[in-house]
């Protein structure tokens, strides 16, 4: 049904522009003036053409006279009856019909003719009458009828062609689709990795390009012939054909005089692609370590292949453009300017994070799976681009990070070093001045050395940082191969400190920590109680405390 629509679409569409045809161009006689004569043009029917004035008529007063006679003669009989006659005289041929005087030849109209002039009259009389004929046919109610009714006998006929094209094609489509289907189901057939991702089937969509392709053909083929009975739309399919003809043709011409300029631009591209593919081999042979330069890192090799690609490419463009169709063009120039003026406003900050993403590569500050912090955020690198550099926190949040923020702030690497010597872990406790220093220092050390996991060489270490009104800061640093554990290590080390200086009988006085001595409770821990009850009534009749000795 859809193609029966499209078709009456089509019909319509013709029909519409053959109206103003039929009523501008053909509808009555016409006299087309040309620098040598006037053509006598009867309802679109080229009859003859008048070169010279004949008395005190002009050759336009002439097609003038003449026409009105044409109309007049036309309105005036039913039937063309053999009444035209050529009427000879010494200088003149009269055209005349029955009575009727139609024109006149002079010698000067067949001046440009190897024939005699009552020859040429003759001629001239035979077109008038072979054009009186067909117009006043179709002024029948018979020829209208007979012509309406092959026109319908043909689109008939057409709707036939397109029900059984589309019949065939259904039952086509179904065997198709089960052939694929099995085709598919066998493991070792090569042709189901050949299909297409697009359409669902492969088949009936090859099927559905041909059953359109047909539907075009036969259109082309058959219109003409579906249009030849009706006056009006006679040749208005082939001039339809040649409103699309034209741009094809002007399009295919194109091509053909651009195939010079192709060879141009193939030829730079194959070079191009050439550079690109020897460059792109180097740069995996400096990555995979198998070539080597002095100074030159193998993680460079990436970044700097990508960079060399798209200067190749920038070069071969710029090589390309004066063979690119239209490339003068003022058009194509102010729309090249236009989408130049949109990508520099539109990517000033990416600019920035690609001149950023650039410099980090080259500074290489960092390696994907090292533990950094940026600014704020502290974890693991995963990946880095020439654009954003993303990072995993300890909570296990993925951050990104724009590549320009990193140039414009600080960054902390804690496995750069890591491998080597260690990094080192610290974190501070703040002391009384009536506890030695040395019994700090040791009670530090003792946590450290409970702390599994720590790197035994170097040793720890204790530094005395302040000594502020109330307490003393005291330091401990221990050193570690393991940054990404950190924060376990951290924890680990703090609960071993409490641990050391509760079983050392030591307080650990925080900021402004204040103890008044008046037999309240120490910030210490007191040991489980493990007294009987009666030792418990008699410590307590004799004021003893329970964790005197």
């Amino acid at each position: 049904m859809k193609y029966f629509i499209l078709l009456f679409i089509f019909l319509g569409s013709l029909f519409t522009s053959a109206q103003p045809v039929g009523s501008t161009d053909s509808s009555r006689a016409v006299a087309v003036e040309t620098p040598h004569g006037s053509w006598i043009i009867f309802k679109g029917d080229s009859l003859f053409k008048i070169f010279s004035n004949l008395g005190p008529y002009t050759v336009a007063d002439r097609s003038e006279i003449i026409i009105e006679k044409l109309e007049k003669l036309y309105v005036e009989i039913e039937a063309v009856e053999d009444s035209f006659n050529i009427q000879e005289e010494a200088t003149l041929s009269i055209i005349r019909y029955g009575e009727v005087q139609i024109t006149s030849l002079t010698d000067g109209d067949v001046a440009g003719f190897e024939s005699k002039r009552s020859e040429v009259a003759m001629i001239y009389a035979n077109n008038i009458k072979q054009s009186f004929e067909k117009h006043i046919e179709r002024r029948s109610a018979t020829y209208w009828i007979k012509n309406i009714g092959m026109t319908l006998l043909f689109l008939l006929g057409l709707f036939l062609i397109f029900y059984l094209l589309n019949r065939i094609f259904k039952w086509i489509d179904l065997k198709l689709t089960n052939y694929e289907k099995g085709l598919k189901r066998k493991r070792k057939n090569l042709f189901r990795y050949l299909t297409p991702k697009g359409p669902e089937y492969f088949f009936p969509f090859l099927a559905k390009l041909v059953k359109w392709s047909l539907i075009i053909i036969i259109l082309l083929l058959y219109l003409p012939l579906l249009f030849s009975y009706i006056p009006y739309t006679k040749g208005l399919v082939f001039e339809f054909y040649n409103y699309i003809a034209n741009p094809v043709m002007f399009i295919l011409t194109g091509l053909y005089n651009f195939l010079d300029n192709l060879f141009f631009i193939l030829i730079i591209f194959i070079v191009a692609r050439y550079i690109i593919r020897v460059t792109s081999y180097i740069g995996k042979e400096i990555e995979s370590e198998k070539l080597v330069f002095k100074g030159f890192h193998k993680d460079w090799a990436r970044p700097t292949i990508n960079i060399f690609k798209i200067i190749i490419y920038a070069f071969a463009l710029v090589f390309m453009f004066p063979y690119l169709p239209g490339s003068d063009s003022p058009a194509f120039q102010g729309v090249s300017i236009f989408l130049g003026v949109l990508f520099s406003l539109g990517s000033t900050s990416a600019i920035a994070n690609i001149v950023a993403g650039i410099v980090i590569t080259y500074m290489r500050p960092f390696s994907v799976g090292d533990r950094v912090k940026i600014g704020d955020t502290m974890g693991d690198i995963i990946s880095k681009s020439l654009l954003v550099t993303k990072v995993r926190t300890i909570k296990n949040e993925d951050v990104t990070i724009p590549n320009a923020t990193i140039i414009n702030t600080h960054l902390w690497n804690f496995t750069s070093s890591a491998k080597e010597i260690g990094i080192i872990l610290h974190t501070s406790v703040t002391i009384g001045y009536d506890v030695p220093w040395d019994t700090v220092n040791k009670l530090l050390l003792e946590a450290a050395k409970n702390t599994e996991n720590l790197t035994r060489d170097p040793k720890p270490f204790v530094l005395q940082k302040s000594l502020n009104d109330f307490y003393v800061e005291y330091e401990l640093n221990v050193y570690t191969k393991q940054p990404s554990k950190m924060a376990m290590f951290y924890s680990e080390l703090h609960r071993n400190i409490l641990k050391a200086f509760n079983d050392g009988g030591v307080e650990i006085l925080s900021p402004h920590y204040n103890a008044i001595r008046d037999g309240n409770d120490s910030t210490i821990h007191d040991p489980p109680d493990t007294r009987n009850p009666v030792e418990k009534i008699i410590d307590k009749a004799s004021g003893k405390k329970s964790n005197e000795k």
